[in-house]
C-alpha cells in the first residue's frame, strides 16, 4: 500500500460538479492499493498516518499529529500511485489491485483510520473521475509505502 500524505489548510473532492467531501485543517491522503496488500499493510499505514508529527506545536516545531490538533482527514483512492515507470514512457499498473481486492481494503483502511483519529474520515468515491482541490499547508508532503516498513 502506498500513501501520499499532504498537510492541508483545507481540501475537497468534487464528482461531476457536486461536492462529495471536504475537510478543514488536517490531512489529504492519496491511497494506492496493490494486489499483494492486506490487513498488515492497513494497520501499519493507519498507525503511521495517525501518529505522524507534522503539525506545528506552540514553538513552531512539527511535533503534533492530526489527532493532537483535532484535524480532519480525507482519503482519496489513487491507483496511479502503483504505477511502474521503469520501462518506456507509458506507466504500467500491473501492481495495482483490481476492484475486488482494492475496494474492501480501501474501505477497511478508511474505517480503521477513522477509529484511530476518533472521527469520521471523509472519502472520495472509488473509481470515480474526481476533482481534488487542496491548499497544501507548508507545503508538507510525505510518501509512505507499507512495503518499506
Amino acid at each position: 500500500m502506498k500513501a501520499v500524505i499532504q498537510r492541508v489548510a483545507h481540501a475537497g473532492v468534487t464528482i461531476e460538479g457536486a461536492l462529495k467531501a471536504s475537510v478543514g485543517k488536517g490531512l489529504l491522503v492519496l491511497l494506492g492499493v496493490g494486489y499483494e496488500d492486506g490487513a498488515d499493510d492497513i494497520r501499519w499505514l493507519v498507525r503511521k498516518i495517525s501518529g505522524l508529527r507534522i503539525f506545528d506545536d506552540e514553538k513552531g516545531v512539527m511535533n503534533r499529529s492530526v489527532v493532537d490538533v483535532d484535524g480532519e482527514v480525507i482519503v482519496v483512492s489513487q491507483f496511479t500511485l502503483m504505477a511502474d515507470c521503469r520501462r518506456g514512457n507509458r506507466p504500467s499498473y500491473i501492481n495495482a489491485a483490481n476492484h475486488e481486492i482494492a475496494i474492501p481494503l480501501y474501505l477497511e483502511f478508511c474505517r480503521e483510520l477513522s477509529e484511530a483519529i476518533g472521527k469520521k474520515v471523509q472519502t472520495g468515491e472509488f473509481g470515480a473521475d474526481m476533482k481534488v482541490e487542496l491548499l497544501n499547508d507548508g507545503p508538507v508532503t510525505i510518501c509512505l509505502d507499507s512495503k518499506d516498513k
